[in-house]
């Protein structure tokens, strides 16, 4: 009997066809929780099969047919030398590449102060990093605040793993951007326990959304207020797809630089990595890096040591090459140019869906949610099952898309052609319409 208060009705399904048997007799309790989504991944798997040309599922970036790949990365490939290629990279990272990336980090948010944040620890995705943070602040009395919706990948991490509660929040709701008054009574209400946990991943995925400047100032004035008034607060910068920023009121840099060095009871950590950024989606390579203004030099050492454990109890370490890979992108004078060549490409597809939209009347089923960035963009159902229509345009219209929960429908624009985007997005409202 499944007994566990947040068992999911998937892990049940599963537990209930191994009951009765040598492995379902010894499963651990987390064995028992875990379960394989039938959410974007599931979703992708069916529309590669059946949507190979008009696939808008997956957070990746193609042109041609082809995912987008920097010239550093194709060429260095084959050029890599026998210990950058085999050899095991140390717990946190190859040291000149964890370097490298700091000193990105610090070019590409120059509100950072570079002796305040730890040296950056590599680990095998972004999804590892906010798994490794969750080991080592998240437990079955914790509650961390996330937007809703979000990644469906949260859910498995910080419920099912950890044992802990996400607090759905809508950070979106009927406004053009985002629900600050949402935002500020769930950290008042968390706060009351006197920590508080919550996690921003911007650009948002699956909504698409950044916060503009005005929005950052909010948010960060509800944070150091809280602070304030003596709540510990961690804040988890998911920033898996960070510059993709398309308009030009969106706040530029990093959440985390705002926040690493705002208040002695505020921790801030920033993962993020070349994944999305540097369009190496299958490298696995990512990292975690931590800022408060009450971490002096000591605390670093040791919070570096408990993270280093999380890793080596795990994964061991990182992929070398990966990381040594990542290192040439960073030095190779070509890059530069190439990601802005690949910005514009993205940015003239999200341009393209925002024209769509704009030109044609509100429909009575589909409501875009705010977006300005990122990968994708969504839609609130309205009277519509968003699985249904899921399935009606893959099967009807050879069109992948992905259904999270019975009310909203994303579009991965990255993954489409800009001349693709009129054309599929006009068969999914027609599709919308009918049904």
């Amino acid at each position: 009997m499944d007994t566990h208060r947040y068992m999911n009705p998937l892990a049940s399904e599963l537990n209930a066809v191994l009951d009765g048997t040598v492995t379902g007799r010894l499963l651990s309790s987390l064995g028992r929780r875990l379960f394989f989504p039938r959410g974007i991944i599931a979703q992708s798997n069916e529309a590669k099969q059946l949507a190979p040309v008009k696939n808008a599922t997956i957070g990746m970036a193609f042109h041609q047919g082809q995912p987008l790949i920097l010239s550093a990365i194709s060429d260095a490939m084959p050029t890599l030398t026998a210990k950058e290629k085999v050899t095991y990279a140390p717990t946190a990272g190859v040291e000149e590449v964890r370097k490298a990336w700091k000193d990105s980090l610090v070019k590409k948010n120059p509100s950072l102060k570079p002796e305040g944040i730890t040296l950056p620890a590599a680990v095998p995705g972004v999804t590892a990093g906010i798994a490794f943070v969750a080991d080592l602040f998240l437990d079955e009395t914790s509650t961390i605040i996330a937007s809703d919706p979000c990644w469906d990948n949260y859910s498995l991490i910080f419920t099912e793993r950890r044992d802990a509660k996400v607090r759905g929040v809508p950070f979106f709701g009927t406004g053009p951007g985002l629900d600050l008054v949402a935002i500020e009574a769930a950290i008042r209400e968390e706060a009351k326990t006197g920590a508080v946990r919550i996690i921003f991943n911007f650009p948002n995925n699956p909504s698409g959304y950044s916060p503009t400047r005005a929005e950052t100032d909010a948010l960060v004035g509800i944070i150091r207020k809280t602070a304030e008034n003596g709540a510990d607060i961690l804040v988890i910068c998911d920033d898996a797809y960070f510059g993709l920023f398309y308009e030009d009121d969106i706040y530029r840099e990093s959440l985390f630089s705002r926040l690493a060095d705002l208040h002695e009871k505020v921790l801030a950590v920033k993962i993020d990595g070349p994944t999305k950024e540097d369009y190496v989606w299958g490298l696995r390579v990512a990292f975690v890096t931590f800022g408060s203004p009450g971490l002096k030099p000591e605390h670093q050492d040791a919070l570096g040591k408990k993270l280093l454990g999380a890793i080596r109890s795990s994964v061991s370490c990182a992929n070398t090459p990966a990381q040594y890979l990542i290192l040439k992108v960073l030095s190779d004078p070509r890059t530069a140019g190439e990601k802005q060549a690949n910005y514009e490409l993205l940015r003239g597809r999200y341009r393209a869906v925002k024209a769509f939209i704009a030109t044609h009347p509100a429909h009575p089923k589909l409501s875009p949610m705010p977006f300005n960035s990122g990968y994708f963009m969504s839609f609130r159902c309205n009277g519509i099952d968003a699985e249904s229509l899921r399935k009606k345009l893959l099967a009807e219209h050879g069109i992948g898309t992905i259904a999270l929960g019975p009310g909203i429908l994303r579009v991965a624009f990255a993954a489409l052609e800009e001349e693709q985007i009129a054309e599929i997005y006009g068969t999914i409202y027609e599709a919308a319409g009918k049904h």
